[in-house]
């Protein structure tokens, strides 16, 4: 018998200053049985960071890229079903990030691992392509404090301004600095 995905809920709290993007949002999170509290963690902050400044058109969603191998981590399909945002968590091949980059008009990608580094400069080459593409690099320690806040049930005050992003939980804040490695804003 398969094991099913473990179901977590999250209300965020987001106040984006640098994009003015103010929001209250609900989501519930199926955690695929493989994924750990990090990456978990990473899509939650994707999602914040990536949260529509128009929500006329629909928002950034979960996908089911661990189940289903043709769709991202998140996506914001608007209601013509066109994929607005295609994103994308962790250390995909160039192959996957040029298909999205044809799919979506915009595709971004967060990586979190400690190997990003080597990673990126096996791949950066091949993506001058993609003028629709960005990249960031979580550093490693941040996305592992990020995963510590994981819970069943979470409530998350999540700042951003001037490039930082500050996550609180109501016990415990920590401040994550996303570094661009390609894209333009």
């Amino acid at each position: 018998m398969a094991i099913k995905a473990t179901i977590h809920k999250a209300q965020l709290q987001l106040a984006d200053m640098d994009r003015n993007v103010y929001a209250d949002i609900a989501v519930t999170i199926a955690r695929h049985p493989s994924e750990n509290d990090e990456r978990m963690m990473v899509r939650v902050l994707a999602l914040a960071l990536g949260w529509p400044a128009d929500t006329s058109q629909g928002t950034l969603e979960f996908a089911k890229d661990m189940w289903e191998p043709d769709e991202p981590a998140l996506w914001h399909k608007n209601f013509s079903d066109e994929i607005m945002h295609w994103v994308e968590v962790g250390q995909p091949d160039d192959k996957r990030l040029m298909k999205a980059s044809g799919r979506a008009r915009r595709v971004s990608l967060f990586a979190f691992q400690s190997s990003t580094p080597v990673w990126w400069s096996g791949i950066a080459t091949k993506l001058t392509r993609a003028n629709n593409l960005h990249i960031w690099q979580i550093p490693h320690e941040q996305s592992q404090a990020l995963a510590k806040l994981a819970q069943r049930t979470m409530q998350l005050q999540i700042t951003v301004q001037d490039g930082t992003v500050w996550v609180n939980d109501g016990s415990e804040s920590l401040e994550i600095t996303p570094q661009r490695l390609m894209g333009e804003d």
